[in-house]
């Protein structure tokens, strides 16, 4: 044995919904600001039931938890994942709770000028401009510094 500790992660879901008009649906943190709805998965949770919770909880409605579409690791000050997702509104009036302060359905510009936590809007950024492609971020905090950014599904073509 080592001494060393076994490293302890903190797993969040994020997810970006989107209405039938498009609109994407942005909550206002009481501490943070506005962001997409996301926040802790629970102990014996799965990541989709995480995220459709987290967007009932945060913004009343009812969402279809789509493809993976953005994986960030924070490694300082604390270690966390974050996953976010990509979600379709089924049901319900905004309806903020205890989680958020206000819930809004806004355009993808709309959406952008509003977000200005530099973390929270690279999020925002990733999910908006899904390509198909899994992106990943490695950061730190305190100051803000990207360690490392990859598509996870892509590999280089191995045939000359």
């Amino acid at each position: 044995m080592t001494g060393k500790s076994e490293p302890l992660h903190t797993v969040i879901v994020g997810c970006l919904v989107r209405n039938a008009e498009n609109q994407v649906l942005l909550i206002r943190h009481y501490r943070r600001g506005w962001e997409i709805p996301q926040g802790h998965v629970e102990e014996r949770e799965n990541l989709v039931d995480a995220a459709k919770r987290e967007v009932a909880e945060e913004a009343g409605v009812n969402a279809e938890i789509g493809p993976l579409a953005a994986m960030w690791s924070m490694v300082s000050p604390s270690s966390v994942l974050i996953f976010g997702f990509l979600g379709r509104y089924l049901s319900g009036e905004l309806n903020p709770t205890d989680d958020s302060e206000e819930a809004v359905w806004v355009s993808e510009e709309t959406a952008l000028e509003m977000v200005v936590s530099p973390t929270m809007r690279q999020r925002l950024e990733a999910l908006l401009y899904y390509d198909g492609r899994v992106s990943y971020r490695s950061y730190s905090l305190k100051p803000y510094q990207l360690h490392l950014e990859r598509d996870l599904l892509a590999w280089p073509d191995p045939t000359p």
